[in-house]
Formats: structure tokens, C-alpha cells, sequence
């Protein structure tokens, strides 16, 4: 199987339409997450249509720019996208009335922040929805993290797991946005990261 995905990652890892092609042949339950950050139309307009019903999950953290929350709602409008939010356990409200404000990167209770608002959520949403192929948006100029990955590889339960934008840069999916005509947003705030280099945990664990 490693040596089909490095196939694959050789012949396909340049092709995002081709790759999404390929994965979707691979499995029955295919899932996309989205964090409706910038340029991430890009990604949902295109596994949307190669496959409309696709379930697009959002780890919804509560902590969004009310920009954010307009494009999300206007881009699943405008993609007819199947969205389906997976929310943490606690409200916002809740969790700073007995714990204030988000905690900074340097506080030792950011981990069990960031696991609280964005890993818990999305193991909820991996046993609930028992995907076969996730498709993601990591770009390998993400961060020094992402740099290293594959567009396609297998985690340790047997997700598969597709990049297909990996290689892309800032340029091209500015240009795939003007192309297609879709809308971009760059008001994005990520409490878990913070910093625009700093790896959320999220892709390091799954």
C-alpha cells in the first residue's frame, strides 16, 4: 500500500483535480474539512463538484471573526455545500465564564484550549461519521510541519488522507479563485495557532 501512495503522491501529487478523482474511487465516505479560512473556497469548490453531496465538516471553535462567519455562510450558499459543524462541548460563553479568555501560546493550559475547541470536536466527528477518505487544505508553505507531508497518505486507524492543494501556492489559488469566480475572505483568526506558522495539533495527531 506505501508503494501505491508514493505512486500516486509521484503521478497525481501535482494534479489536485485528478487526485480528488482518484480518492473518491477509493472509498465510500468521504469527508472534506474546512476551516473557512482564506482561499478555502478552493478546496470546496473543487471536490463540490466532483461530488455535490460530499459531507464538508467545520471544527467550529467559536472564536471566528464575524467576517469569517458571513463568508462561511455565503460560500455554503453559493456552493450549495452540505456543512455540517461540530461544535465543543462547552459554548464560548460558558467556557470564558468560568475560565476567561482563550489562553495565549505561551500558557501552560493552551493545549487543553486547543484540545477542548478543535481536537475533541473533530474526533467526535471522525467516530461519528466513520470516514473512509478526508480531504484537506494543508498547503506545504502552511508551516515547516506541513512542508514535509505527502499529498496523499494513511493514518494509523487507515484514513486516507488527501492534500490535494499541497503543493499549491498563494498564487495559484488566487488565480483558481479569479477562474471560477469564487470569493476569498483574509479577516481569519485561529485561536489555536495564533501565530500564522505555528501548527495547531490537529494534522500532527491525525
Amino acid at each position: 500500500m506505501t508503494e501505491t501512495l508514493d505512486i500516486i503522491n509521484r503521478d497525481l501529487g501535482q494534479d489536485p483535480e485528478a487526485l480528488i478523482r482518484w480518492a473518491l474511487g477509493q472509498g465510500s465516505r468521504p469527508i472534506c474539512t474546512t476551516n473557512f479560512r482564506p482561499f478555502e473556497a478552493v478546496i470546496l469548490h473543487m471536490v463540490s463538484r466532483q461530488r455535490p453531496d460530499i459531507p464538508v465538516v467545520w471544527m467550529d471553535h467559536g472564536y471566528n471573526t464575524e467576517a469569517t462567519y458571513s463568508f462561511a455562510d455565503a460560500l455554503v450558499r453559493r456552493l450549495d455545500l452540505n456543512l455540517i459543524s461540530y461544535l465543543p462541548r462547552r459554548t464560548r460563553a460558558h467556557r470564558e465564564a468560568l475560565d476567561g479568555p482563550f489562553p495565549g501560546i505561551d500558557d501552560p493550559r493552551h493545549d487543553a484550549f486547543t484540545r477542548e475547541v478543535k481536537i475533541e470536536p473533530f474526533e467526535r466527528a471522525l467516530g461519528e461519521m466513520a470516514p473512509d477518505v478526508w480531504f484537506t487544505a494543508l498547503r506545504a508553505e502552511d508551516t515547516p510541519q506541513r512542508s514535509r507531508m505527502a499529498p496523499v497518505s494513511r493514518n494509523a486507524d487507515g484514513l486516507l488522507k488527501v492534500a490535494p492543494l499541497l503543493h499549491w501556492t498563494a498564487k495559484d489559488l488566487h488565480a483558481y479563485l479569479l477562474r471560477h469566480d469564487l470569493p476569498n475572505e483574509f479577516d481569519y483568526f485561529d485561536p489555536t495557532k495564533v501565530e500564522a506558522k505555528r501548527e495547531c495539533g490537529l494534522h500532527l495527531q491525525h
